[in-house]
């Protein structure tokens, strides 16, 4: 018999995962072209030349037993002063190697840091639609997912049902900007009513309330939006960031955790977030990785294909009278369906090889999310079937 906490875990299996494996059967059925796979956040871009040079580079010149050896747990010295520098450079921000700690990926950053931070039945708040992987992580360590209605009008924060359900027990809040499923960028304005909310609520509580903002998608920003940097406006909060998909390196899970100085007992969470890297069975990143992205700090992916695609499909999808927020960044269209069912639609959607995932999966019925990471090929072979779809429902 598996463990009770794994069995709601095997029930609701990844909605996603199941999309996607739900496409490969459909490729073979129809073939790979004419299957339209909207599923999965996978990037569709290559990673830049720099990170396979460097990667070669670092084989043919560097100590093998380094290279491929143990570590600090939190990481190689030079690779997290690397970075810190590069964050102050670019954010006006002053931290060292000190509060950087390399990890296996956000994912794995998001259960250091709760497993840290939690004890039983500490409540964690999130923002709906979200990535509802939280769930588990936060679960994985006792404590209880408390969530916001969405706000539908623009996917802004709800923040007056925010300062309702913060409680006594409120230990954290996890912010997801750009945001998955949406595309929506909190605001600066935004950010500063958070954290005066927080402020106010530490100090109604007399305990600290952690902020923590997880930033995979931070350089897939488009029109000039800017994503704010949230140790700037809250002392009490954690940056987690991969290179998944800024670099466009999903399998080689790579990323970082960053614990300001001016946290609350900052030195002892830093040593408890690098002893959980270890305990849980990361026990370091992987250290090959580590050196590859300290040679390629300043590489970018190519925003300008995401960006196309964007513009590409959602001004198909709206010339056909679906109703959607334009994303501000990440690279998914969060599409309201012309019923009250998304699971249905998707059913719908499948008629025509279109795979697409409900909202209800981010704790946001009556929507489903489009991930725009493919190739602008099998974008534009696409909006035939998304016309066809839209038939269904409206006159066009």
């Amino acid at each position: 018999m598996i463990a009770d906490k794994m069995k709601d875990c095997v029930k609701n299996n990844s909605v996603i995962r199941q999309m996607f494996e739900e496409g490969k059967k459909l490729e073979e059925l129809y073939g790979k072209e004419n299957v339209y796979d909207f599923s999965l956040g996978n990037p569709s871009i290559p990673a830049p030349k720099k990170v396979n040079e460097a990667i070669k580079e670092i084989i043919d010149t560097e100590d093998s037993l380094v290279v491929h050896g143990y570590m600090n747990n939190a990481g190689f010295e030079d690779v997290r002063e690397a970075i810190s520098n590069s964050i102050n450079k670019r954010f006006s921000t002053n931290f060292n190697k000190n509060n950087i700690i390399m990890t296996v990926g956000a994912a794995s950053g998001l259960n250091i840091i709760f497993k840290s931070i939690l004890n039983p039945s500490d409540e964690v708040i999130v923002f709906a639609p979200y990535f509802m992987e939280y769930n588990n992580y936060i679960k994985g360590y006792d404590g209880n997912v408390v969530v916001i209605s969405p706000n539908t009008q623009n996917f802004a924060p709800n923040l007056d049902e925010f300062k309702q359900k913060i409680t006594e027990k409120t230990k954290a809040v996890l912010i997801n900007t750009p945001n998955n499923p949406t595309g929506v960028i909190y605001s600066e304005e935004t950010i500063k009513q958070i954290s005066k909310i927080l402020e106010d609520k530490q100090k109604e509580y007399n305990h600290e309330i952690f902020l923590i903002s997880d930033e995979p998608y931070r350089e897939l920003a488009y029109d000039g939006e800017t994503v704010p940097y949230i140790t700037k406006y809250y002392n009490n909060a954690f940056v987690v960031y991969s290179y998944s998909k800024s670099l466009s390196l999903p399998g080689e899970r790579i990323g970082y955790v960053v614990v300001p100085n001016e946290m609350e007992d900052s030195n002892n969470i830093i040593t408890a977030i690098t002893i959980a890297n270890r305990i849980i069975g990361c026990v370091n990143a992987p250290s090959l990785m580590q050196k590859v992205i300290m040679k390629c700090i300043d590489e970018k992916t190519d925003l300008e294909t995401y960006d196309t695609n964007r513009k590409l499909l959602y001004n198909a999808l709206t010339s056909y009278g679906f109703e959607c927020v334009k994303p501000q960044g990440a690279f998914y269209i969060f599409l309201k369906t012309p019923i009250s069912d998304d699971k249905e639609f998707c059913a719908q959607a499948k008629k025509f090889n279109l795979l697409l995932v409900p909202g209800s999966s981010f704790a946001c019925s009556g929507y489903v999310r489009i991930a725009y990471c493919v190739s602008e090929e099998m974008l534009k072979k696409s909006l035939e079937a998304f016309k066809k779809l839209a038939k269904v429902y409206f006159k066009i």
